[in-house]
């Protein structure tokens, strides 16, 4: 078995992409239906998502964003088929994994994983953190009981924790230290894919920064992919090389993180980059306040879902949607002023 802590590769970088995406979605839809009534039946359905689509290439990271309730972490449990998706495909380095049975995705769960939202709520309180990070190798059946202790603790000394902490209980630890423990666990089976479903949001600001360098170096180490999601728009540009921006279910924009802070063409990318504060006092920047409340999911609006608080809507807005079509090389753009 190898030692995590021997692991060594070079530092990738977006150019080097293979021609075949790691993971690519295709116009991805999960709906869940409403029931009512002594029979159950059907009164409508929640369009949590809402046909999207997105690769992301070995050793790259792609940020999604948007506000609480746009569907981002149902597309992170859609990808990994912890919810089985209502139309659209999957594929993990060109296979196609929507359909497959629990039995069929048992080995391809080995290479995708994730680092849950709660550092705390996301760890079994009656187990020690090292039997927790364990548990991922003895449910796959690798190597010997003393192989996977000495695994644990090599994974527990990288995501920085002592390895006299195994023994420890999540209760025992800050919740940075049991991120650091979700991490690990993330980390246990050498996956490819890992996806973030805002691992740091619970945290403070200080342990932010350093649970993101941590990620970031294990992502030139191991030569990982992510699929991070989160709302806070500056802790995305440090980490992403991509962003994908959804509004209601759908992606608005995509594009890559130089030019989505320097040049936004979504109304919607505008007013989520004005609230981004800036860390001099001097500098003020003009902020976009939206009108009105996020539309439900349920009834979404006609034509542009963004139009009942955009700005800049016109007639056209409210009847057709507009598709995510070209901007520029790599800029892709769902707005019919664009």
């Amino acid at each position: 078995m190898t030692d995590p802590a021997t692991i060594t590769t070079p530092t990738p970088t977006v150019a080097d992409s293979p021609e075949i995406p790691l993971l690519e979605v295709v116009d991805l839809k999960k709906h869940f239906p409403i029931k009512k009534g002594l029979l159950s039946r059907g009164s409508g359905k929640v369009f949590a998502v809402d046909g999207i689509s997105f690769h992301i290439n070995q050793g790259e990271t792609l940020g999604l964003v948007g506000e609480s309730g746009c569907g981002k972490s149902t597309v992170g449990r859609t990808v990994l088929r912890l919810l089985d998706p209502t139309a659209g495909s999957i594929r993990l380095n060109g296979r196609d994994i929507t359909h497959l049975s629990k039995t069929e995705m048992r080995p391809v769960r080995r290479e995708m994983q994730i680092i849950f939202q709660d550092p705390y709520s996301s760890l079994n309180p009656r187990m020690s953190a090292g039997d927790i990070v364990e548990e991922m190798l003895s449910v796959h059946g690798i190597g010997t009981a003393a192989e996977r202790k000495k695994r644990v603790a090599g994974l527990f000394d990288r995501v920085g924790l002592r390895k006299a902490q195994m023994n420890s209980f999540p209760h025992e630890f800050s919740g940075g230290q049991r991120q650091r423990i979700g991490i690990a666990r993330a980390l246990a089976l050498n996956p490819k894919v890992i996806i973030g479903d805002e691992p740091v949001s619970a945290l403070d600001v200080s342990i932010q920064a350093q649970v993101i360098n941590l990620l970031m170096d294990l992502q030139a180490e191991f030569n990982l992919s992510y699929l991070f999601i989160a709302h806070d728009l500056a802790v995305v540009e440090h980490i992403s090389h991509r962003i994908a921006v959804m509004y209601l279910g759908k992606i608005v924009e995509y594009t890559d993180k130089k030019t989505l802070f320097t040049n936004p063409q979504h109304p919607y990318t505008e007013a989520l980059l004005s609230a981004v504060p800036i860390p001099d006092p001097t500098i003020r920047r003009k902020k976009t306040i939206l009108q009105g409340d996020v539309p439900s999911p349920i009834t979404p609006p006609p034509g542009c879902h963004f139009h009942t608080r955009c700005p800049y809507a016109e007639e056209r807005c409210k009847i057709e949607e507009p598709p995510l079509k070209a901007y520029g090389p790599g800029h892709m753009v769902s707005c019919h002023l664009r």
